[in-house]
């Protein structure tokens, strides 16, 4: 059983970003981190594993990330998590690359990785946290030509095949494609184990395998700037808020409150009474 998981470096969501001259987000400020909802995906691909290890299958998790140096970040943490190897692929070339430029680059690892050994079963994160298209796990399976299951709540391997449960707003669906295939998850469906120390320190003597473009047979006009289909024609930071009302808690702030949402419609009342529905 092999697993491959594609992990995303962003910048912590929490610190202040900034847009180059180009438009794109500035992504060099030493404060990135891996994409939160990727740790789910590396959480399910370690569950899957061990599972696999405790039926006396051999079973091996590789994390893969595309980015600068600093995205090396995001598979060592993956390594923490409990992944076995990683690979990075590191070219200047890429930079700029839209969800078309990423998928030919982590598909070209997928294929290289599969001459190696098999890959029975990718998976993702439902989505990046600093552009939130949810695209990439569907461009990559159709890339791959893989079949796809995505937004993920629970997985499960059996006889060949992944079985994946989606909530959905009104209905539970259950969803099962032979392997391989590729799979999405939610934050719904695991919780990231907390690396300790142990995990920590073992990370550090595992291999991650730095790759370029030449390595994967990719030709750089393909990718990146060069060869995305998307352009940024324009950008700026948001403009502060104007119509903010800062209420002082005197006491009466919960009424002042109740009489801002009804002057706006934000609420309802029953007719008889006035009671807030």
């Amino acid at each position: 059983m092999r697993i491959v998981v594609c992990v995303k470096h962003v910048p912590d969501i929490q610190s202040e970003r900034s847009l180059g001259p180009d438009g794109r987000l500035v992504r060099d400020g030493g404060d990135g981190t891996i994409n939160e909802l990727d740790e789910n995906a590396v959480e399910a691909a370690v569950v899957l594993a061990e599972q696999a290890r405790d039926a006396g299958e051999d079973a091996e998790v590789v994390v893969v990330t595309v980015g600068p140096d600093d995205a090396e970040d995001a598979v060592r943490r993956g390594l923490q998590l409990g992944a076995d190897a990683a690979v990075h692929v590191l070219d200047d070339a890429v930079a700029g690359s839209d969800v078309f430029g990423t998928a030919t680059v982590l598909a070209a690892v997928l294929r290289r990785l599969g001459e190696q050994a098999p890959v029975d079963l990718v998976v993702t994160g439902m989505a990046g946290l600093d552009g939130l298209t949810s695209l990439l796990p569907a461009a990559l399976a159709a890339t791959l030509d893989l079949p796809q299951l995505t937004l993920a709540a629970e997985v499960t391997l059996a006889d060949g095949a992944v079985t994946v449960r989606r909530d959905l707003d009104h209905a539970v669906e259950e969803l099962t494609a032979p392997l391989p295939a590729l799979v999405s998850v939610t934050d719904r469906a695991n919780e990231p184990r907390y690396p300790n120390f142990q995990g920590i320190m073992a990370a550090r003597k595992k291999p991650v395998e730095t790759l370029s473009l030449a390595d994967l047979g990719i030709d750089p006009a393909t990718v990146g700037t060069a060869g995305a289909r998307t352009e940024v024609l324009e950008a700026a930071p948001r403009p502060p808020r104007t119509d903010r009302v800062l209420v002082t808690d005197d006491g009466q702030a919960g009424a002042r409150l109740a009489a801002w949402l009804l002057e706006r419609d934000l609420v309802r009342t029953t007719p008889a009474t006035g009671e807030v529905l």
